[in-house]
């Protein structure tokens, strides 16, 4: 059901005109730092490559969202004046059983161009959870994430379920990455998402 459910919003976010990323799990401690996360904050507490290839690819990566910033930068870099791209991709948590990882999946997006502000992404959102049938989807200001811009992000909630958070990359994050744009991205649980879904349609 969950495999069925990934290829069909992936289908959906293609529609809207988004490319599909593939990127490692492998990243560098100091992408945390690059984020902003707090320094006291449980998602750096990432489990260790025990013969990692180098620093880069010691930890593995509790976020998805220095790995889609990280893409951003490579086209800002290469001139790319819009982009719009989405990742299917896992994050991984200490606690599992047996030592294994805790393993989740988000649904990543990230784009930005001159067309882009922060109503396009929740525009964005608006119709992935029409496009799932989502019932009782409202938004809620967002402003104590340090990796997004205070005024310009928010919460996205199907009923009382949390489904993840979208806006505008923080400045300061940008400025971290180099680039001097506007960066938008939103995470989302593909978990959440699934159980987010409403019946399907009935036609006669």
């Amino acid at each position: 059901e969950q495999q069925r459910f990934d290829r069909a919003i992936g289908g959906a976010v293609r529609a809207l005109g988004y490319d599909e990323i593939i990127t490692y799990s492998f990243i560098s401690p100091t992408y945390y730092d690059k984020i902003r996360m707090p320094k006291d904050s449980s998602l750096r507490n990432s489990l260790k490559i025990l013969n990692p290839l180098g620093e880069d690819t010691s930890i593995m990566r509790t976020t998805t969202l220095p790995s889609m910033l990280e893409i951003l930068t490579r086209n800002y870099n290469f001139r790319n004046k819009e982009v719009n791209l989405y990742e299917l991709g896992r994050t991984y948590h200490l606690g599992g059983k047996d030592g294994l990882a805790i393993e989740k999946k988000y649904l990543t997006l990230g784009t930005y161009g001159a067309k882009v502000n922060f109503f396009t992404v929740k525009g964005l959102v608006e119709a992935i959870m029409k496009d799932l049938r989502a019932e009782s989807v409202r938004f809620e200001a967002c402003t104590d994430n340090p990796s997004y811009h205070p005024g310009r992000c928010a919460k996205v909630y199907a009923g009382e379920t949390y489904l993840g958070v979208f806006g505008q990359i923080h400045p300061l994050v940008a400025a971290n990455y180099g680039v001097d744009t506007e960066l938008y991205c939103a995470e989302l649980s593909l978990e959440k998402l699934l159980g987010a879904c409403g019946p399907d349609p009935i036609y006669t």
